[in-house]
């Protein structure tokens, strides 16, 4: 188990939370996008934190890839809500950034977690 507030990418996918930013959108997309992209948002740092959670490397990668089906979401929505309007190209292009840069983390982090996992299983056939 794994204190997920030690982590840098938890630390970075705590920040892309993306509330404050949604509270300027009109207010009838209150639970249409703005609810899916807070959830989406809310969603990264949240599946990171029950993987960190888990007790196995296993596990804590499968957290990863649903976080960074997650990221993928958000960075749909960002760009709709670019499209619509209800984000400036300034805030687009930093959150994008962020995010972009996060998901390269969260890869990285996910090759390392499935390394450690084959190396695990390899250990595992040559005692047996």
């Amino acid at each position: 188990m794994r204190n997920y507030k030690d982590l840098v990418f938890c630390e970075k996918a705590h920040k892309l939370a993306i509330y404050r930013e949604t509270n300027a959108f009109p207010k009838e997309e209150r639970f249409g996008l703005m609810s899916q992209v807070s959830r989406a948002s809310s969603s990264i740092p949240a599946n990171l934190a029950e993987g960190c959670g888990r007790r196995s490397d296993g596990e804590m990668g499968r957290f990863i890839q649903i976080a960074m089906g997650s990221g993928a979401e958000l960075s749909y929505h960002l760009l709709l809500c670019r499209d619509l309007g209800m984000l400036g190209t300034a805030e687009f292009s930093r959150l994008s950034a962020d995010l972009d840069g996060l998901i390269r983390m969260l890869s990285a982090l996910s090759g390392r977690v499935k390394g450690a996992v084959r190396s695990s299983v390899l250990e595992l056939k040559a005692k047996g």
